[in-house]
């Protein structure tokens, strides 16, 4: 990840700004509670970490990334908006890190993931250790790409083509395995489709009793 990040960290948010649609519609629907504590899995520039300290004013917040190139940018974008107070950053792997160790916190009010079940191959897994770590009566968010459902055909073909170039497969049956993974902690899970699916936006909730 390192090699793919290391000259595209520079350009990475001016050139998904307009295409990596939902990902502020799902930072406003966090709904962090007071003094609430919210972790980004896979934060990349951090740019997400960001709007979400401006969203949330009284939150403490958490990321990491796989990327230790990326992390540099995040690193950038947390100290140039002054946010190095309530932010923490860390290095990790979305399907085994250890918040304890990393973050030193067991859970957290909000966990979301967004635009990477697309580009973490044992994705399934991510979710399922994501939402270990959900706080009971937390949350769990993710948005990624849809299937285009909603859209010309051309369209959904084109768009596919050009993110296997990049290695970034849009996971047509994410809402199933949300709902297994709910289903797995007697949560519950909310999902649709959005921009006429061009992205999907799940979520789960966990109850305020924790079962696992």
């Amino acid at each position: 990840m390192d090699a793919v990040y290391r000259n595209q960290r520079h350009i990475y948010d001016l050139t998904r700004k307009y295409y990596l649609l939902g990902r502020d519609h799902m930072i406003g629907e966090l709904g962090v509670p007071a003094g609430g504590t919210v972790l980004e899995v896979a934060c990349g520039t951090g740019r997400n970490l960001a709007l979400a300290a401006r969203h949330y004013t009284h939150a403490r917040l958490y990321g990491f990334d796989i990327s230790a190139q990326m992390l540099k940018s995040a690193q950038t974008t947390i100290a140039r908006k002054g946010l190095q107070d309530r932010v923490t950053l860390a290095e990790g792997d979305a399907t085994d890190f250890d918040p304890e160790t990393l973050f030193g916190a067991e859970s957290f009010d909000r966990v979301f993931i967004s635009y990477s079940v697309s580009m973490i191959p044992v994705w399934k897994e991510a979710i399922a250790h994501a939402m270990e770590v959900v706080a009971p009566g937390g949350e769990l968010h993710v948005v990624d790409f849809g299937q285009q459902d909603g859209l010309p055909g051309w369209f959904g073909k084109a768009l596919h083509g050009w993110l296997a170039r990049f290695h970034v497969a849009p996971r047509a049956d994410l809402e199933a395995v949300m709902a297994e993974v709910a289903a797995a902690h007697g949560a519950r899970a909310h999902f649709r489709s959005l921009y006429r699916d061009y992205a999907r936006y799940g979520r789960i909730v966990r109850l305020a009793t924790a079962t696992s």
